[in-house]
């Protein structure tokens, strides 16, 4: 880089590594996606890289991408922080080629010991063991955490929301989120938690077919929602609008009886589920077409082959551009994974050499949205400043994976945005809540307080 356009970035407030973890988990800081893994949790690692998963690979998800341009700056004061508390030498912002705004404003911020990595625009770069392999050569055992080879890995909205909790005292209060597909004024704006998506998807203008569907999350790794009234999450990274007909909505409606009746009989062992596996490419045991077999076949299946479920990203290119024929190995996969989980088992296995065709069998994304009809719904979906406070919110006690959050607030209470109302339960892996409106507490369950407006 030349120092001369280099952009001299705020000094780091003074502050520990414990201090950093203790704000991370006070200000309830979460992963940005996936079950919102508890952020403090992964600053108390000792690690020689901190990398950011800047992939974004999901089709029609457009908030890291906004997110890297608006608010540069504080992401790399979050990832500094970051490196901060685990002691990391070098950061990594993982991030692909087309997303040139972000790239232009990112690197005249860039720290001598933090560097940006240009990542081919294939799916799914942004899983984080796909992330680290791309990025650094290293690869992540299976069932290991990537601490293991000495990475650490949080994406763009968590370390912007770390770097406001420590700079700003503000804790997480909203999220960002993309609204697309078959909808009026496709958008990216932040939100209040707690906000009923219903809301949401009327604020950006309705639905523009007459028999809307819809998913939470993106178009491979989102889920199907019945209920529009649920209310956005720490973890909530879009709102999918799909005619109800579409294929990911049909795929995501089969019943788990349909997806084995098709595995047990249509299954002809192609293996071209395994052959674009990302985790197989790179070297794990999990080879979908065995799973698959493995469910009319079970008694015959090496034990160590069944509890390779347990190491699938459910990353859907098995289901959604590998298999000719509509069979969903990722779905046998989660039921794998139930029966296991159950059972209380581990996977154990060493990493084996990598596919020599690795980098070349990850899906382009053109070649995805073709594949999955995305073309009429795929649009650009511009930041947006919300101009609205919803009138009531519903804020989950557990917004990620863990202890849910205990309240400290009571029924009639006054908070105001920021307010904590509820505190980490002691002793477990979990993180605070803070009003996401001013108002009053006017509910409180097992599951939720509810804030009314004014």
């Amino acid at each position: 880089m030349n120092l001369a356009t280099q952009i001299r970035l705020p000094e780091l407030k003074n502050v520990s590594p414990e201090q950093i973890v203790a704000t991370a988990r006070q200000s309830g800081v979460v992963g940005a996606g996936g079950a919102g893994f508890p952020t403090y949790v992964k600053l108390q690692s000792k690690a020689e890289i901190f990398l950011v998963n800047a992939a974004e690979c999901e089709p029609m998800l457009k908030v890291d991408q906004q997110l890297m341009v608006t608010e540069a700056q504080a992401l790399i004061q979050g990832l500094r922080y970051g490196m901060q508390a685990t002691g990391a030498k070098e950061g990594i912002i993982a991030l692909k080629e087309k997303y040139r705004q972000a790239i232009a404003t990112l690197t005249p911020l860039l720290p001598e010991n933090v560097r940006l990595h240009i990542l081919p625009d294939v799916y799914p770069a942004g899983d984080e063991v796909i992330t680290i392999w791309l990025a650094t050569g290293r690869r992540v055992p299976p069932a290991q955490l990537p601490i293991t080879i000495g990475v650490v890995v949080n994406n763009v909205q968590s370390l912007i929301n770390l770097a406001k909790a420590i700079d700003e005292q503000h804790p997480v209060t909203h999220r960002t989120l993309t609204i697309n597909g078959a909808i009026q004024r496709p958008m990216t704006l932040s939100v209040p938690l707690g906000t009923k998506i219903s809301e949401l998807i009327e604020y950006a203008g309705g639905c523009t077919v007459a028999n809307p569907a819809f998913i939470n999350g993106g178009p491979m790794m989102g889920k199907y929602l019945a209920d529009i009234d649920t209310p956005v999450t720490k973890t909530t990274g879009g709102i999918l609008v799909f005619p109800d007909d579409h294929l990911l909505i049909k795929r995501r409606l089969r019943s788990n009886e349909q997806i084995l009746a098709m595995a047990k009989t249509v299954c002809e062992q192609c293996r071209l589920c395994t052959d674009l596996c990302p985790r197989h490419l790179i070297g794990h045991e999990l080879s979908p077409h065995l799973l698959v077999k493995s469910m009319g076949y079970k008694q015959f299946a090496k034990p160590s082959t069944l509890l390779s479920a347990l190491t699938c990203s459910e990353c859907s290119v098995c289901e959604s551009y590998a298999c000719p024929v509509e069979i969903s190995p990722m779905r046998i996969n989660q039921m794998l994974k139930a029966e296991l989980r159950a059972a209380n088992v581990r996977y154990e296995g060493e990493i084996e050499p990598q596919d020599p065709m690795a980098e070349h069998r990850m899906v382009p994304i053109s070649r995805l949205i073709s594949r999955l009809n995305l073309q009429p719904y795929y649009q650009e979906a511009p930041l947006t400043e919300l101009s609205w406070t919803p009138e009531r919110v519903d804020i989950p006690l557990q917004q990620h994976i863990g202890a849910p959050s205990v309240p400290v607030v009571h029924t009639g209470d006054q908070v105001r945005v920021g307010d904590c109302i509820a505190e980490p339960a002691s002793d477990a892996l979990s993180v605070g809540l803070h009003a996401s409106i001013t108002g009053t507490v006017t509910d409180i369950t097992n599951h939720a307080i509810t804030l009314c407006r004014g």
